[in-house]
Parts: structure tokens; sequence; C-alpha cells
């Protein structure tokens, strides 16, 4: 098991990836660890785990998801909109992006992010490929690269080993972070993430 990375199983539609994405990065950083991005399928997740996608669930539930984004965008000071112009999907374009430019051997973190603010806070269509290109050009990325190779089938194949994985390791949700083999739910769980990290004596990177 190792303990020289974190494990990110994500939804590039879910709103809860998005509040954790900052401190998981920081997390990261403080102790020189390495993030491994997954993005999965949560449509089949869900249908293997017994969850249930947002519009399917009672209006008590929706009602309060809802609360505590309210909650968290003012605790983190992260702009949020609470419903969205585009609905979530199975979100495989952006997801096929992502992979692409990981088989590329890009830094993934800020590009990550900026699709799920444009999802999340500029009312951007992540589903459409020019919304995909213009954030990797302002990211300087090599955009004409990964958008060629995210149609591959490799990165389809990869995307779907990915889900099946998760399923494996006992992913249920989103986001989903591992470290040394124990998995922890939700972006409310960072805290319990960066304890194991301290339990496991890795030193926190000193500062310049």
């Amino acid at each position: 098991m190792a303990t020289d990375r974190i494990e990110y199983y994500f939804w590039i539609n879910s709103d809860w990836a998005y509040f954790g994405n900052p401190r998981l990065a920081e997390i990261a950083e403080k102790y020189s660890l390495a993030i491994d991005y997954y993005p999965i399928d949560f449509t089949t997740v869900f249908d293997r785990t017994g969850g249930l996608k947002l519009p399917l669930r009672a209006k008590e539930r929706q009602d309060y998801r809802l609360l505590e984004m309210v909650r968290y965008r003012d605790i983190l000071g992260m702009p949020i909109n609470l419903k969205p112009k585009y609905p979530a999907t199975n979100a495989q374009l952006p997801s096929f992006f992502v992979i692409a430019a990981q088989k590329l051997g890009l830094p993934l973190h800020a590009l990550v992010h900026r699709i799920m603010i444009a999802r999340w806070v500029e009312d951007r269509n992540i589903e459409d490929m020019a919304v995909l290109t213009d954030i990797s050009d302002s990211l300087e990325l090599p955009t004409r690269e990964i958008a060629a190779l995210s149609s591959a089938v490799e990165i389809s194949e990869t995307y779907f080993r990915y889900t099946e994985e998760a399923i494996g390791k006992g992913v249920f949700g989103a986001p989903f972070y591992f470290f040394d083999g124990e998995g922890f739910w939700g972006q409310d769980r960072l805290e319990l993430l960066e304890r194991k990290i301290q339990l496991s004596g890795l030193p926190v990177k000193p500062e310049k």
C-alpha cells in the first residue's frame, strides 16, 4: 500500500468534489504527496451500490443538500451556483478529456478544478468540447493533443476500468479519497484523511 500518494476517485460533475479540491491539494503539498486522479462513472457506481442520482432522491434529502451547500459555500468562501444551468449527465466527455491529459503526463489539478468551476460557478456546459478546449487553452496545455486523444478507445476503456476498480475498492459516493489503503468518503472527511497521513509518520514539508 502506497504512502507517498493520495488516490482520488471523483465524479467531475460533483459539487462536493469541487468544494474539496483546494484542501486536497493543500494536504498533498503539505506532506509532499502525489495525487492520483480517477474520474469515474457514478451512474454505474450508484446502480451497483444502491445510490440514487439527485433527481430521484426524496425532497427532504434534496433540500438538506442545498442547505449544506450554502453552509460550505460560506465556510470555505467558495462561490457556487446552487442550481446550475446545465443538468448533470454522466459527464463522460470532460472525464475523457481529463484522462487524455493524464495519459499525456500533464498536471491535472488545475484542469480538474477549472472544469468544476465552469460547471458550478460559471454556468458553462462541460459536455461541450469548445468549453473544455477553452479551459485547456487558458491553462496553456497542449489542447489539440488532449482533444484528439480524448476520443480514443483506450480512454473510454480506462474510464470504465477506473470505475470498476473504484467499486471493487468500496467506492459508493463522490468524492472518495484513499491513503495507505484506507478510504474516506466526502470532502467533509478531509480532516480525517489528514489525520491518517499524520499517523503514518509523514513529516510536514519544510516552509521555504
